[in-house]
């Protein structure tokens, strides 16, 4: 198999094999334009590579490609293996399955193409849950710039920005860019569906100790955002509480077995304390003192109302 036609006819012979459960010899001869002959020599090719090729006679006979067999390197042209990746990690999360099938994938594809999706997919974390679809490219680019460790510049919100930018971090509705704003000396986070002319520089930056990019992109999508932030004692095992409450909603950090701190933001402190209340669970307020005072003035409320006859 020095040959490069050779290589590539039987690659062809191999990806038919696997489209359907028996095929004659004329029909594969047909397809590749070759004689039956060398069809047989091709499947010869494949038992010596330990690939399992039945040869049945007679009517109803042909070749059949034997089960439990490995891909060979997936002929994935740059822009499928993206697709590819970016279809399991935007439609699948980040679980036990999404997981394999990436391995798979990294196991079967070209070295060339291999390493394009280790980038995207070392670049990403995940709050889990499924998300929008994103453009394959800007991501791709921009997770060759975390791992390139180069300034990048786009824009975003009518101004332009240069971060040096870390991770993605898919969240469960959207894909944000965790990064250091060098213009605001800070560490921000970004939504790709609002970027806009992005540009990855030849500039290498150091990088410099940056906190989680998932936790930090949590606590932007579920309370700095907004115009008050609360926190609480919960009496409850932080994996119930999660259970209980969306991720872009609340920052949820476990303090004991039995008890967790539940951070969030809301424009309106009687919306974060309602919420806080449904869950069911003990609580009490850390943060701010004047939700203390709202906690009051609502418990009294209800106590009148509790008392109020029809």
């Amino acid at each position: 198999m020095d040959d490069l036609g050779t290589t590539e006819r039987v690659l062809a012979l191999l990806g038919l094999l696997q489209q359907r459960r028996v095929w004659t010899g004329p029909e594969l001869a047909e397809r590749l334009r070759i004689t039956t002959r060398t069809v047989r020599r091709d499947v010869e090719r494949l038992r010596v590579l330990g690939f399992t090729v039945h040869a049945g006679q007679g009517v109803g006979g042909g070749y059949q490609l034997g089960p439990g067999q490995d891909l060979p390197p997936l002929l994935f042209d740059d822009e499928e293996a993206i697709a590819t990746a970016v279809a399991l990690l935007a439609g699948a999360g980040t679980g036990d399955a999404t997981l394999r099938a990436l391995t798979k994938l990294d196991r079967v594809l070209p070295a060339r193409l291999r390493h394009e999706v280790r980038t995207l997919t070392a670049s990403v974390e995940s709050m889990d849950g499924g998300r929008a679809p994103v453009d394959s490219e800007t991501l791709l680019a921009l997770a060759r710039a975390c791992r390139d460790e180069v300034l990048t510049e786009f824009d975003y919100r009518d101004e332009r920005r240069r971060v040096e930018p870390y991770r993605l971090v898919a969240s469960d509705r959207r894909w944000y860019l965790f990064a250091y704003d060098t213009g605001r000396d800070d560490w921000r986070t970004f939504r790709l569906d609002r970027m806009s002319a992005m540009h990855a520089t030849t500039l290498r930056f150091r990088p410099r100790a940056a906190p989680d990019a998932a936790e930090f992109v949590q606590e932007g999508v579920a309370s700095r955002v907004y115009r008050h932030q609360a926190r609480f004692l919960v009496h409850a095992p932080a994996p119930a509480v999660r259970a209980q409450i969306p991720q872009s909603a609340a920052v949820v950090r476990e303090r004991t077995a039995e008890t967790c701190e539940v951070t969030s933001g809301a424009d309106n402190l009687d919306f974060i304390l309602m919420h806080i209340v449904l869950l069911g669970h003990d609580f009490a307020i850390l943060d701010p003192p004047e939700l203390r005072e709202r906690c009051a003035a609502i418990a009294r409320r209800l106590s009148r109302a509790g008392l109020t006859s029809s």
